[in-house]
């Protein structure tokens, strides 16, 4: 298996999983949230075009999630999996191709890859994240909540690679010049998780398996890749510089799991 990530943070998410087991590569787009045009040209630096994607996966309806997945979902024939709350929340009218409704602990079968969404605090109307797998590696994808559940560290254990939100650091939120109510929503337990918080996640999947580590949806304005790794170094251990900072606007390259 491996992942890439097209770009992280407020200004737009979207990841690529992809799975070489079978007779062709499965690859299953997580969350859409740039425009057509300037997703095909993230995929194409990722060597991919929007036809070597099997699904698309939406994780809840903020914009930098949903971005355009519809509008791919309809132009590229794709299957589009999302949370039937999402879907009421996007207010779309129906697709020339099926909308399938993801639950959560309903494995979603892509080719080679399985896809295990399971449900995270974050004030949207029903958001899901994942944990994907081929069977014999595990990717675990993690942006967009606000605070730890045992059922979230249930989902997360025995990954291979990670990929975790580490939005802010709590001290710059604290000081930014947000007003209050973004930082009362940012720092609340249904928004984004703080490095600390990110860490104790960290902490509480850490396993001798665990080789790849990817923080992720960093803000720009209220955070730093050396306070992220300085907070994750706690639980990953002493290597820092092996903790891959996924970079808000241009994501990270392709990570190969095994």
């Amino acid at each position: 298996m491996r992942f890439c990530s097209l770009g992280s943070g407020s200004t737009g998410n979207a990841t690529v999983i992809e799975s070489a087991s079978g007779a062709r590569p499965s690859r299953v787009l997580i969350d859409c949230g740039f425009s057509l045009r300037e997703l095909d040209e993230r995929l194409a630096v990722a060597g991919l075009t929007a036809s070597d994607l099997d699904a698309i996966f939406v994780t809840h309806e903020h914009g930098d999630h949903i971005g355009s997945a519809v509008a791919l979902a309809r132009r590229n024939q794709l299957p589009l999996w999302t949370s039937r709350g999402t879907w009421r929340a996007v207010r779309e009218p129906e697709l020339p191709v099926p909308v399938s409704y993801a639950r959560d602990g309903e494995v979603i079968a892509v080719g080679a890859l399985r896809l295990h969404p399971f449900t995270v605090a974050h004030d949207a109307e029903e958001p899901l994240q994942l944990r994907c797998s081929d069977g014999f590696r595990q990717i675990g994808v993690l942006t967009d909540a606000g605070s730890i559940t045992a059922h979230l560290v249930d989902n997360l254990q025995r990954c291979d690679a990670l990929l975790l939100e580490c939005n802010h650091d709590r001290a710059m939120l604290s000081a930014s010049r947000y007003p209050a109510s973004l930082k009362a929503r940012i720092g609340g337990r249904y928004g984004h998780l703080a490095n600390d918080t990110a860490a104790e996640i960290l902490a509480a999947c850490l396993h001798d398996g665990l080789r790849h580590l990817v923080a992720a949806h960093l803000s720009l304005e209220n955070n730093r890749p050396e306070l992220v790794r300085e907070s994750l170094a706690g639980a990953w251990g002493d290597d820092r510089e092996a903790i891959v900072i996924a970079d808000p606007q241009r994501g990270c390259g392709w990570i190969t799991i095994g």
